[in-house]
């Protein structure tokens, strides 16, 4: 049996317990925390998180989504390398909507997950 995790975000559950989750959505927690958290955010780790939520409103342009990808990419190897490999990020911004698609791994483990993210408008 594997061992559960604080569910994110924190939350009380029905038997009136911190609600639990299995790794599998516990690195997808983790990954959604990288990307929305600004940085400057955390008091003990201020360059933590990589902000893409401030740039929902940048002109859409290929030069942009290029520059989110290897921000999100680099932020995520940063912060998450004891967890996941990085196997691919991609970008989309439609108007104000920006969603990011990351494939990975989670080490010690065979096979690839992909996470979807859409920036909180």
């Amino acid at each position: 049996m594997t061992q559960p995790y604080l569910d994110f975000p924190y939350r009380i559950d029905g038997r009136g317990r911190t609600a639990t989750t299995p790794e599998d959505d516990h690195i997808r927690d983790m990954i959604y925390q990288v990307l929305f958290t600004n940085p400057g955010e955390r008091v003990n780790r201020p360059d933590f998180g990589c902000g893409i939520k401030s740039l929902v409103f940048m002109p859409n342009s290929d030069i942009l989504a290029a520059a989110v990808q290897t921000l999100v990419k680099g932020s995520l190897q940063k912060w998450l390398e004891q967890e996941i490999q990085v196997q691919s990020v991609t970008v989309e911004n439609v108007d104000s909507t920006l969603t990011v698609t990351v494939v990975y791994m989670i080490r010690g483990e065979s096979g690839t997950r992909t996470g979807v993210f859409v920036a909180p408008a």
